[in-house]
């Protein structure tokens, strides 16, 4: 991203800037909501297990840019303070928070180039059944969690088993 030669001189695409990093915020958040409602509903799988958590990456990355754009141009820090609750202190603590969530989350290319990363991570964790896990079945239909709890309660002899129609799916 280009800056101005002159600093102290704020253009429309300047404050373009900050109103795209805030659409940017706001909608890494209901990204980040949805996709794990999706690996959830995916059978449980960890965040950076879904195939398209690069594009997380990816909008984290232009974040970071935006908001290192603003923070290089100070002639913006006014505009900074309306705009944004908390002024240009919280920009930067968000900030920091996003890079470093970006530079912790190692991108499957980084991965690709040390085939012994996804073995360090995996010692890293020890080991890990699925017999243990309490959310196992978060990915089920109701009629499935429902004849789990009914099994579970054993009250599952007196009680009928609810067939899936495949209407709730």
């Amino acid at each position: 991203m280009e800056q101005n030669e002159n600093s102290s001189v704020v253009t429309k695409e300047d404050i373009w800037h900050i109103d795209n990093y805030l659409l940017l915020r706001d909608y890494y958040e209901r990204t980040i909501s949805r996709i794990a409602a999706r690996c959830i509903r995916m059978g449980n799988i960890a965040l950076e297990e879904y195939p398209f958590y690069g594009y997380v990456l990816d909008v984290l990355e232009e974040i970071c840019d935006t908001g290192n754009y603003i923070l290089a141009k100070p002639a913006l820090y006014p505009y900074v303070e309306r705009k944004i609750a908390g002024g240009i202190n919280a920009l930067q603590q968000n900030l920091a928070v996003y890079q470093q969530e970006l530079e912790s989350n190692t991108s499957p290319d980084k991965l690709k180039q040390d085939p012994n990363e996804i073995s360090k991570m995996k010692d890293a964790l020890g080991e890990f059944s699925k017999t243990d896990d309490p959310t196992a079945g978060a990915g089920m239909n109701i009629d499935d969690v429902v004849n789990k709890l009914l099994k579970e309660s054993g009250q599952a002899e007196n009680m009928p088993t609810f067939e899936d129609t495949g209407d709730n799916k």
